[in-house]
């Protein structure tokens, strides 16, 4: 059935829709099932852990909370749409804090640069670092950003699409006139001329899968999120975000049924009228979001999507959690990037290897919030990008704990303050995300080549399912934090037809 959303026509489930049955309580199933709730609907969401959070994850070990997922939070204004969606606010449920700098950036000459959201802030620290044109650059580059987020926020990255036919919207069309469908790096490198600098511009390519040099300039939009909208921390550590949200759902209505693997779909003709748990229970439903991993919604399907192209995952990543002696010289994330930043992807996107000269994301929670590790004690984490299962055959049960000691090693030759009584406590490598059931042993899901953008991208509806909606970071509009939230709205929008939404972008400190 097509449904006017907006201002075109939109397919949605259909009429008639009042229990939703959401598999999966990570951020894109939470976001949903709060969206269903606030439209009238009658919501349950299944989740066979025994927590809200799905690849925000979490991990306790000796005093030490582990957040084992996405570490670098944006866009608190998106994540208050969704609290807004049952009348709450972010501020009620969730204390975030502005990480400032939101970044420093260590490259391996031994120059460092920090990156402020403040627009006066950076600019003064990017001339300090490259000169007056580079912070003249600077200046139009965020004005650049900006633009770029404003024309894709409601029309690409947060838009349904029924057809490729949609890349012709005015909007759109605007977008590409901005420079949104060029290179990445070619895009910014109009502004910066310092190769080091553009790295702090461009790196973030690496969250969609693709080199710099092959990344479309939409996605440049990551940059907007953490350079110009800023990075937050919330206190408690990431997990407190899906149990925030998990909490507002209670309260609105949403019954969360957790140790609850799905273990089936009931059909009848097209459309699915039950869930099934792997504890015998039958969850009637009227509507279905799946927010699964890839390879576990095929098989409930019991099918795969018709695409001339194969599916291409994402780079892949090693992570390695240290406790040590608590620091105060150390901010809450820092790069580390290596002197052969392009051989980087080469090694990890194209050869299936090892980085040959590693860039490396520390992150320090401990500076947001010292509870996360004993008394005296700050917990780390490390993060290397590596190659997924696919591209890759590496034997990481023989050399996984070996290249977190060396991760480790690189580190505190780096950051000499980090060094004093290490402890390893926790490795997870593709191997480990594999084992999970992430497609080709990855957490960050499909890359975001052009093939795999947009309406290119494996749709959020099912061909031949009515009622089946898909939402996470392996369908639109993609991988994060931000989008993951949105890929909820979007399920629940091809549920519901489009709610009415905030437009007024705020940025929420508290």
């Amino acid at each position: 059935m097509y449904r006017t959303g907006g201002v075109t026509a939109m397919r949605t489930v259909g009429s008639n829709v009042h229990r939703v049955v959401v598999v999966g309580a990570g951020l894109s199933g939470l976001a949903a099932a709060l969206h269903l709730a606030g439209r009238g609907c009658a919501v349950t969401v299944v989740e066979r852990g025994h927590h809200p959070g799905g690849r925000v994850g979490r991990l306790d070990i000796d005093g030490y909370r582990l957040d084992t997922g996405p570490t670098v939070l944006t866009m608190p204004d998106i994540i208050d749409d969704v609290f807004a969606a049952v009348g709450e606010s972010l501020s009620d449920r969730l204390a975030l804090r502005p990480v400032d700098p939101a970044y420093r950036a260590s490259f391996a000459d031994g120059s460092t640069v920090d990156v402020h959201a403040d627009r006066d802030a950076m600019a003064a620290e990017v001339e300090r670092f490259a000169g007056r044109a580079d912070a003249d650059g600077y200046l139009r580059l965020r004005d650049w950003l900006t633009r770029l987020y404003r024309l894709e926020i409601d029309t690409f990255i947060g838009a349904n699409f029924d057809s490729p036919l949609a890349l012709l919207r005015p909007q759109l069309v605007r977008l590409a006139t901005a420079g949104g469908f060029r290179g990445w790096d070619r895009m910014v490198a109009r502004f910066i001329t310092d190769e080091r600098l553009r790295r702090v511009f461009t790196f973030q390519s690496l969250y969609a899968g693709v080199a710099p040099q092959k990344a479309l300039a939409a996605y440049a939009v990551i940059a907007y999120m953490d350079t110009v909208s800023g990075v937050y921390f919330p206190a408690g550590g990431m997990r407190a975000l899906p149990d925030a949200l998990a909490a507002a759902a209670r309260r609105a209505g949403v019954e969360f049924r957790y140790g609850a693997p799905v273990c089936g779909l009931e059909r009848n003709w097209g459309r699915v009228t039950a869930v099934h748990t792997g504890a015998g229970e039958r969850v009637a439903a009227d509507a279905v979001v799946l927010t699964t991993e890839l390879p576990e919604t095929y098989r409930l399907l019991g099918r795969t999507p018709r695409r001339l192209l194969p599916l291409r995952p994402a780079p892949s990543a090693v992570v390695a959690h240290v406790g040590c002696r608590a620091t105060g010289d150390v901010g809450h994330h820092t790069i580390l990037f290596g002197d052969a930043w392009t051989q980087t992807f080469r090694d990890i996107v194209d050869d299936g290897r090892l980085m040959s000269d590693p860039s490396l994301l520390v992150t320090r929670p401990t500076a947001g919030d010292p509870s996360l590790a004993p008394d005296g004690r700050d917990l780390l984490y490390i993060l290397a990008p590596a190659p997924n299962t696919a591209v890759g055959k590496l034997d990481w049960t023989g050399i996984g704990s070996g290249y977190a000691e060396h991760m480790l090693q690189l580190v505190t030759e780096r950051m000499p303050a980090l060094g004093h009584d290490t402890e390893l406590l926790h490795v997870i490598d593709p191997a480990g995300w594999a084992r999970k059931g992430m497609l080709a042993g990855t957490p960050f899901a499909l890359s975001h080549t052009f093939g795999q953008t947009g309406p290119f991208r494996p749709g959020n509806t099912v061909r031949g399912i009515d009622n089946v909606v898909l939402a996470g970071g392996s369908t639109v509009p993609g991988v994060g934090v931000p989008t993951a939230l949105l890929s909820g709205r979007l399920a629940a929008d091809r549920i519901t037809g489009a709610g009415t939404r905030r437009r007024d972008h705020r940025v929420v400190r508290t």
